[in-house]
């Protein structure tokens, strides 16, 4: 569970910088991308990924107590993330409130990074 859940969190991590290149270069380009062939697969492959990584954090907080990392860090990371995906595809969407979301995704995935680093694996 450890190392599916490290993984899991690695590549949300890593989503975050993809999310901000796209939202970057759709407002570079002024390119709108098509809802139901682009923007709805994506989020919803991501989605599956968002529910499997909640599941198993929940069950990793209720084992092992973190101190720097709760179950509601978890969920508002995660609502965060399912919006911020999205709206990386649109150029109206706010850059400040935007790149500030990407940021606050970051910290928590870095935090409980470093948590689970600590850990012994299973």
């Amino acid at each position: 569970m450890l190392v599916i859940l490290k993984q899991l969190t690695e590549e949300l991590y890593a989503e975050c910088d993809l999310s901000w290149e796209r939202f970057s270069r759709f407002r570079e380009e002024e390119y709108e991308p098509d809802f139901f062939t682009e923007v709805k697969p994506y989020a919803d492959e991501l989605q599956d990924k968002l529910v499997r990584w909640k599941q198993l954090s929940q069950e990793y907080i209720f084992k092992n107590r973190p101190k720097h990392i709760h179950m509601v860090q978890i969920n508002n990371a995660s609502d965060a993330f399912e919006q911020f995906v999205v709206q990386s595809f649109y150029i109206k969407t706010s850059k400040k409130r935007f790149f500030q979301s990407i940021q606050s995704v970051k910290y928590t995935c870095e935090t409980f990074l470093r948590t689970l680093e600590a850990e012994p694996v299973d």
